[in-house]
């Protein structure tokens, strides 16, 4: 498959607004109001990406991921359009969230997704999927098909 760059029906940007006073900062990173029920978070966790490392690209099944890129450091975003029958089926998109761009983004399923740490410091992503990881009690096939060791992946990052 060949992809061409484009937008990607049902992927959801939102710029992320950071709020400072003399106490610090706040960014809100989740809101009800703006997201359907069938996306709403049931679990979240926070994760450390080391500078130049990359993960993913990966996809899922069920799960939508709802990412929050908040700094410090920036990341390069890249997301492929896999569901033959969305209006996008084809298309590609890449782009820098983290500290330079405040943004959350939300990732159906079916659309392969990975981020890489292109800044020289440690970054740190918040994610909030609307599936558990493995299920109930973790007892089920973690939902999650992974691209980065298949030799012939047409996922490719720079």
């Amino acid at each position: 498959m060949d992809y061409r760059e484009g937008p990607i029906e049902d992927v959801r940007i939102r710029r992320l607004t950071r709020f400072e006073d003399g106490r610090g900062w706040l960014i809100e990173l989740f809101r009800r109001d703006e997201l359907l029920p069938a996306d709403f978070p049931v679990m979240a966790y926070v994760s450390q990406t080391l500078p130049g490392v990359a993960r993913g690209p990966h996809e899922h099944v069920e799960q939508s991921d709802y990412f929050a890129f908040v700094g410090p450091g920036d990341f390069k975003l890249y997301l492929w359009d896999s569901r033959p029958a969305s209006p996008t089926y084809g298309n590609r998109r890449s782009l820098v969230v983290g500290e330079s761009n405040l943004a959350a983004v939300l990732v159906p399923p079916g659309v392969v997704h990975a981020y890489k740490n292109i800044s020289d410091q440690g970054g740190i992503v918040f994610n909030c999927p609307n599936r558990l990881y493995a299920g109930e009690g973790k007892t089920h096939r973690v939902d999650e098909i992974r691209h980065e060791d298949r030799p012939d992946s047409p996922f490719l990052l720079d």
